[in-house]
């Protein structure tokens, strides 16, 4: 578990671009067993590809006329039990930090896994959802 005043801002990052937090096994099992439509998932982390790359290329990606009717987030290494219960929903991929998932119907269409967002610059990620949300959305 990393220090609160550490990650608050990085959580913020994405809540105040309105993000919803799920910081419970609970908050993530209501949103994703009935949910409808599209939703997009964005596993924050402490990394420095989550700050310069993840969470700036998922905010860009949501400047389109299509974009996922609701927006979570969830932060490993400070959430773990909701991490964790995420997780169960981007089964078969395996635990990756950061990452992105896009849902359409409860089903994961569309995964971001670490290596895909490590070492791109935030547009291409923007870009690459921003596909998906054409295809899914």
């Amino acid at each position: 578990m990393y220090p609160i005043a550490l990650t608050t801002p990085m959580a913020q990052d994405l809540t105040e671009y309105g993000f919803e937090s799920l910081e419970t096994p609970a908050d993530v099992e209501q949103v994703f067993e009935n949910q409808q439509g599209t939703a997009l998932l964005v596993v924050n982390s402490v990394c420095g590809c989550a700050a310069a790359m993840a969470r700036p290329g998922a905010k860009h990606s949501l400047k389109n006329a299509k974009r996922p009717d609701h927006l979570y987030t969830v932060f490993a290494g400070v959430d773990a039990e909701a991490t964790a219960k995420a997780r169960e929903y981007l089964l078969p991929y395996p635990p990756s930090s950061p990452s992105i998932a896009l849902f359409k119907d409860g089903k994961l269409v569309h995964f971001l896994e670490r290596r895909h967002i490590e070492g791109r610059p935030a547009e291409a990620i923007a870009e690459n959802l921003r596909a998906a949300y054409e295809q899914y959305c």
